[in-house]
């Protein structure tokens, strides 16, 4: 079996970390809001995802798997799950904008946009998850 050493730049760590840590904080307001504002949250569901009727307590019980979901994704634990898993949650909620990307010029939708440049770092964080290290409760795989 072939082994290739791999050289680690010295920045990537704090990189990936920051990267980590913009996007917990970019999802915290969106789930405080399943808990402060459920009214809202049940907006959201119906307006961008179709989904009406959705009940106050379905909108907590979201709110509590994102809430362990996002703090698995913040302490580096479970890394292919929780990456994986925000990174096709905030998948969902950009796609599910599509009518915002149209209309750019309306309203706020220009503020739709910067859904892309989050996914694109979700989706760089998964590709380089065995290199997030600081701060990280997982060690890296060899």
């Amino acid at each position: 079996m072939n082994t290739v050493a791999v050289t680690v730049p010295r920045h990537l760590p704090m990189a990936l970390f920051l990267i980590r840590a913009s996007i917990v904080l970019m999802l915290a307001p969106w789930i405080a809001d399943k808990f402060l504002n459920p009214g809202h949250a049940i907006a959201v569901f119906e307006g961008f995802y179709g989904l009406g009727g959705i009940a106050e307590p379905l909108v907590y019980a979201i709110g509590i798997a994102q809430v362990l979901l996002v703090l698995c994704f913040a302490l580096g634990a479970l890394r292919t799950w929780s990456y994986g898993l925000v990174t096709l949650m905030h998948a969902g909620s950009t796609f599910s904008s599509w009518q915002q990307y149209l209309n750019p010029f309306e309203g706020a939708n220009l503020l739709f946009f910067a859904a892309w440049p989050m996914l694109a770092a979700c989706i760089a964080l998964f590709l380089l998850r065995d290199y997030d290290q600081l701060l990280s409760v997982e060690q890296r795989r060899r």
